[in-house]
């Protein structure tokens, strides 16, 4: 695999606040790469130093293998960024702006931007003062997609989009994925996150505080169980990895860390009747990690 995103040490202090702390991450090509965090976790500050727009107080980052700052425009002849806020050009209309947007990129898939503004119901005859900040947000999300980058910087991309119009956004991170493009997607939307990336980092307080695939990170957090028995609920206190045990007649609701092996040779030996289980989603890891999903 080719590395696309590498970051040794990556820290950046404002005085005596640290918002990003020794950061150390591996992007691979093809890779839709969830970084999530809330609010002032150092998302942000990741991103403005891989586009070369800060400058690091230590360490190093490099994108296609090339130095951030050294080598910024070669880099960014094949990247695409997107940040939350759309800061356009009031004055123009929407086909004045992507035309614009994709003139300075040097690089357009007319067809495809097209089809984008089909697919994302953009009305370009309108000027940018008139849009929405939903609007906004589907004009730089075309022209991104539609400049066929070998990579994606999506910076909290869909404030403002309707549910509809995130699912359009999701299927086209998924087809930049297909067609061997680098994603890499900054997030606090944990369903979002969810739906699309191969991989997650969990980012706390400048640190990370996790990474790794979807199935590897839910298995830090409990398995939630729930059994229906012939007769009554057992005590369960001596199985070890079970917590928040709820009983309601011969019913029993649990968590379960580790191993699902003890539980359920307890609930054999009082007769399990029904027994469903459910993993934990990505807001229950982040809330499990910092808990707090906020």
């Amino acid at each position: 695999m080719t590395t696309v995103i590498e970051t040794l040490g990556l820290t950046k202090r404002y005085g005596r606040t640290t918002a990003l702390d020794a950061l150390d991450l591996n992007i691979e090509q093809g890779e839709v790469f969830g970084y999530l965090g809330p609010n002032g976790a150092g998302k942000s500050t990741t991103v403005g130093l891989l586009l070369g727009f800060i400058r690091p107080t230590s360490g190093a980052a490099r994108v296609f293998g090339l130095d951030v700052r050294r080598a910024a425009r070669d880099i960014h002849r094949d990247l695409a960024y997107v940040p939350s806020e759309a800061n356009l050009w009031p004055s123009l209309t929407g086909a004045e702006t992507l035309h614009f947007l994709n003139t300075v990129h040097g690089s357009v898939d007319e067809a495809y931007r097209d089809e984008l503004v089909r697919r994302f119901e953009l009305d370009l005859d309108k000027k940018v003062r008139s849009y929405s900040h939903g609007n906004r947000q589907k004009i730089l999300l075309i022209a991104a997609f539609a400049a066929r980058p070998r990579l994606l910087v999506l910076d909290e991309p869909t404030t403002g989009l309707d549910p509809l119009m995130e699912q359009v956004f999701r299927q086209c991170v998924r087809e930049a994925r297909d067609r061997g493009q680098t994603v890499l997607l900054s997030s606090h939307i944990l369903s979002e996150v969810e739906a699309v990336c191969d991989r997650v980092a969990m980012l706390r307080a400048g640190r990370i505080a996790e990474t790794g695939s979807l199935e590897v990170l839910r298995r830090l957090a409990a398995t939630h169980v729930r059994a229906h028995l012939d007769s009554a609920v057992p005590d369960l206190s001596g199985v070890p990895g079970i917590r928040n045990v709820v009983v309601d007649g011969r019913l029993v609701e649990c968590d379960v860390s580790g191993p699902m092996r003890p539980l359920l040779h307890a609930l054999a030996d009082a007769g399990l009747e029904k027994l469903t289980t459910r993993e934990p989603s990505l807001e229950e890891l982040f809330i499990a990690q910092y808990g707090t999903a906020g």
